[in-house]
């Protein structure tokens, strides 16, 4: 992935430290994750290069918007990220783990999104590697993120994700010990014909009927759907 500069319609990302580039799923859960009036504090866990945090910032007017990273590199240009955009003064980022932050912070937030690290195990990584070591799921797992996740969210708040498919089932049965239910849930595919790749999923404290989409980037080689167009076109130049 390239470390240039990521140019969106109104904020740019600066990503030549941090381990995690800027990449579709960041984006997708970035454009998808509820919003509205009545969000006034939002959460990003494992912030990265600040990007989800920062489409926030552009779609809500939330006075509050949190992120916690704990990669150092990652942090710096998080914190740089924030500060040259155009919501300077709404966006923080704490450096810490995610279980640091549950055992330290005692506030609430409307809005809970993570674009989490998704390997389980160790087999086949290369964990002195700093990409392989950003996604590697054993430095917050899926039950820490969770408790988390139960203390931090507001009984009418929401919580969003984005997982690998296969990783879907385990999650939501998980999520539910700790009364978190989905209310939507949707099946990204790179095009029609392969296979579902990830699932971005909402979860809140009432259990409801569980909406279920399906989303399909490309008709063929960058030749997008409408669906994804109308998802991203308020942040990607070129949409």
């Amino acid at each position: 992935m390239s470390d240039k500069p990521f140019h969106f319609k109104e904020f740019t990302v600066q990503q030549n430290h941090a381990a995690m580039k800027v990449g579709t799923d960041a984006v997708l859960l970035g454009a998808w994750a509820k919003v509205s009036s009545e969000t006034y504090r939002i959460l990003d866990i494992g912030s990265g290069t600040g990007v989800i945090a920062l489409q926030l910032a552009q779609r809500c007017i939330a006075e509050q918007i949190d992120g916690i990273e704990l990669d150092a590199a990652a942090f710096e240009e998080c914190v740089h990220n924030f500060e040259e955009s155009p919501w300077s003064d709404r966006l923080f980022c704490y450096h810490a783990s995610f279980q640091e932050f549950t055992d330290a912070i005692d506030d609430t937030y409307d809005l809970i999104v993570s674009n989490p690290p998704y390997f389980a195990t160790q087999e086949k990584l290369d964990l002195s590697e700093p990409r392989e070591k950003a996604r590697f799921q054993n430095q917050l797992n899926f039950d820490d993120l969770l408790k988390g996740v139960e203390k931090f969210l507001t009984n009418d708040g929401n919580f969003a994700i984005i997982l690998p498919a296969q990783a879907e089932s385990e999650f939501l049965t998980l999520a539910e010990t700790y009364r978190l239910f989905p209310s939507e849930i949707v099946h990204v595919k790179g095009r029609e014909e392969t296979e579902i790749k990830r699932s971005l999923i909402n979860l809140h404290f009432t259990k409801t009927q569980t909406q279920v989409k399906e989303l399909v980037i490309e008709k063929s080689r960058h030749h997008y759907t409408e669906d994804y167009i109308n998802l991203v076109k308020d942040f990607y130049l070129k949409m």
